[in-house]
């Protein structure tokens, strides 16, 4: 089994995966067999898995390149952020924290991603507006022996509407699992905005 280079720290407990209650969305993990413990006490804890400066700035590039890109709306770049058979889910704190499956957006694959931009770009109408994601710093919750990373991340949007003033829109987290692919980039597996509101203004055309 393989280990993430400059990731797997002697003596950092591993963990088990993400919660995903409800849902087929992230799949069994298989913690890295480095040292023992379990996601469960670390996150009890409040405390995320230390990486090393490689991974970290693949993730942070990795994060920065997908907010922007969709805050400049270069949907194709943001398309290729992701695995071919990637997962996609935004969905209310209160669903997924109860572990119900109803979500506002949910797509299984790099097509679906496609037919949702297709939609945004060409069949959807809508009062224009831009968005600007803020994503906070990034927590390593964990690490797999597979090479797969799960992150958790805060953050938020804001909306501004021509000729008007800007507004907080959706505030949430991201809880994600990158892999790296055979071209060596990392990339996203399963991206959850869950967002804490149980509500939304409208509606959401542009992705999260």
């Amino acid at each position: 089994m393989s280990t993430i280079p400059g990731s797997a720290t002697p003596g950092v407990p591993p963990a088990d995966a993400l919660p995903v209650p409800g849902t087929a969305f992230g799949g069994p993990f298989v913690p890295s067999p480095a040292a023992g413990g379990t996601r469960d006490a670390l996150v009890r804890a409040g405390r995320g898995l230390a990486v090393g400066a490689e991974l970290r700035a693949e993730l942070d590039a990795l994060y920065a390149d997908y907010a922007a890109a969709l805050d400049d709306r270069r949907y194709d770049d943001w398309i290729e952020l992701f695995v071919d058979d990637c997962r996609y889910l935004l969905q209310p704190r209160e669903n997924f924290e109860r572990g119900l499956p109803l979500a506002t957006l949910a797509f299984e694959s790099k097509g679906m991603l496609r037919d949702r931009v297709y939609g945004v770009t060409r069949t959807l109408f809508h009062a224009p507006y831009t968005q600007r994601h803020l994503v906070g710093p990034l927590r390593v919750t964990a690490l797999g022996a597979d090479g797969a990373v799960d992150v958790q991340a805060s953050y938020a949007v804001y909306r501004t509407k021509v000729q008007d003033r800007t507004e907080v829109f959706n505030v949430g987290q991201y809880l994600d699992r990158v892999v790296r692919e055979p071209d060596g980039r990392m990339r996203f597996a399963v991206k959850r905005a869950i967002f804490d509101s149980e509500t939304i203004p409208n509606s959401i055309i542009h992705p999260i």
